[in-house]
């Protein structure tokens, strides 16, 4: 099933940010993710936001995600986004889109 990686940040340090950023996409896609989304200062809609930047992937399943988050070559940039960044990232499971079978 598929999972969605929500991140959402605020950025202290925005050279080692970028450093980080640099890196990010040859990595998400050798490792089969999808970037969805990713903006800096999103329109609230409700309710207060206290972050900067809203950064949504998505992958295949739980394990495709692993697999990725725990490689060589994401820890290493990770280092960057770790010490330039606080926020939240949260794992979210799909839904089975698979519509009821009528009876």
């Amino acid at each position: 099933m598929t999972v969605y990686a929500l991140a959402q940040i605020r950025i202290h340090d925005r050279a080692r940010y970028e450093r980080y950023v640099a890196g990010f996409m040859p990595i998400l896609i050798q490792y089969g993710g999808r970037l969805l989304a990713a903006q800096e200062q999103p329109e609230p809609l409700q309710g207060d936001w206290p972050f900067d930047k809203i950064i949504l992937m998505s992958f295949k399943d739980r394990e495709s995600w692993r697999r990725w988050a725990m490689s060589p070559e994401y820890q290493e940039i990770a280092k960057d986004r770790v010490a330039a960044t606080d926020g939240t990232v949260l794992l979210i499971d799909g839904i089975d889109a698979q519509p009821p079978i009528s009876r």
